[in-house]
């Protein structure tokens, strides 16, 4: 039998929701079945190695290498459309603070007509991520069925509502990751809501148990409360609530360490309000690490602080790994909590954040209770492989 053709588009593998999603896809694919590529606008991510040796990751595109490179390395190498484009989206970047959104659209308006198209014929294309990888399998690709997949919550006005549709409107179907990031998606004025379906993040318990027991986790020989949140460093996941809610915590006289894995546009600002607030023993930013898991099972609290999530990946890793869960009550978060049994959810406001971790710490008895139901939780939604198989056909 002939194998199906899929091709994958995705910003980057970096250590991330999204990204750990699709790797984790990846590696329930039945290659039997499928040929799988990869296409990638940045390489170099944390996550590239756990990909399966059966995908094929394409080469970057030749813009993209040109885009990576210092400007006056390139601008007489190049072919002047390049050097003109990139030119045009920098001057377009400088005019106000635009946010990822208005990013993602002044770089195709900018960039999109020098990108070529994609040569090959594929059964099914994917947009795994919201932005250029949804522009460019709209615009670039050639497949028999187009499915763009929306992971956070995605509302649209004014003229991004009106550039991004009519992407989206090329798609023959959109996947959101939960019935609210539908819901919140379904207000961006589609021709029809049959075009939408949902198919939760996977998650693969055996994978993620085998990496909590492989890895290594803190090494900094601290014997007091590991707090730990994971998240881009972007104003998404609420680092200045954490950090209000941090210093509320030292005010209040707890031994504690509170750990952030990840990066992101906002970390300088980050680091120094630590060091304005005087929080360098207590805010402790680790950077990336491609095995998240070892910390997560070591940390005595897991806490997200995000102002919204289309699932909330790492909420579910926590659940997994049976580690105490505050988070702040986001649009999806009853997608998987339930306040007081699985975890404590909080207003979105660093005295509520501190109260709900406070109330974990002094309350000895709710903590074992929460960990004893994460515990009898279903672990894991291998079975969202089935809902894929259904949507790309064997």
């Amino acid at each position: 039998m002939k194998k199906k053709k899929l091709l994958f588009v995705i910003d980057s593998l970096a250590c991330a929701g999204a990204e750990k999603s699709l790797v984790t896809l990846l590696n329930l694919i039945d290659f039997d079945s499928y040929d799988v590529d990869l296409q990638l606008f940045l390489y170099g991510g944390e996550l590239e190695t756990l990909v399966p040796k059966e995908v094929k990751i394409l080469p970057p595109l030749k813009y993209t290498n040109f885009a990576s490179k210092p400007f006056w390395k390139t601008v007489f190498i190049y072919p002047p459309r390049y050097v003109s484009a990139r030119i045009s989206y920098s001057s377009k970047l400088r005019r106000g603070k635009p946010n990822n959104i208005t990013k993602a659209r002044l770089f195709w308006e900018s960039t999109g007509s020098v990108i070529p198209s994609n040569k090959e014929r594929y059964d099914v294309a994917i947009a795994y991520a919201q932005g250029v990888p949804t522009f460019y399998v709209s615009e670039k690709v050639s497949a028999a069925k187009k499915y763009a997949w929306v992971n956070v919550s995605y509302y649209l006005e004014g003229i991004e509502r009106t550039f991004q549709m009519k992407h989206y409107n090329n798609m023959d179907k959109i996947i959101t990751v939960s019935e609210k990031t539908k819901e919140i998606f379904s207000q961006n004025q589609l021709p029809s809501e049959y075009k939408m379906e949902v198919i939760y993040d996977i998650n693969n318990p055996e994978l993620i148990n085998k990496m909590a027991e492989s890895g290594n986790g803190y090494d900094d020989n601290f014997n007091g409360i590991r707090i730990l949140t994971i998240g881009r460093i972007a104003r998404q996941k609420g680092y200045d609530i954490a950090l209000e809610a941090c210093a509320k915590l030292k005010k209040n006289g707890i031994s504690f360490r509170w750990y952030v894995l990840g990066k992101g546009p906002l970390e300088k600002e980050i680091r120094e309000q630590i060091q304005a607030l005087g929080l360098e023993k207590e805010m402790i930013l680790l950077g990336v690490k491609s095995n998240p898991y070892p910390y997560i099972k070591e940390a005595d609290l897991y806490v997200q602080t995000s102002r919204f999530e289309g699932y909330g990946i790492a909420l579910a890793e926590a659940r997994m790994l049976n580690t105490p869960i505050v988070t702040t009550r986001f649009d999806a978060v009853y997608s998987q909590m339930v306040d007081g049994q699985n975890g404590i959810v909080v207003d979105m406001q660093p005295e509520a954040v501190a109260e709900g971790i406070q109330r974990l710490l002094n309350q000895h008895e709710l903590k074992e209770q929460i960990i004893a139901c994460q515990k009898q939780e279903k672990k894991g939604n291998i079975e969202e492989i089935q809902k894929f198989y259904d949507l790309v056909g064997v």
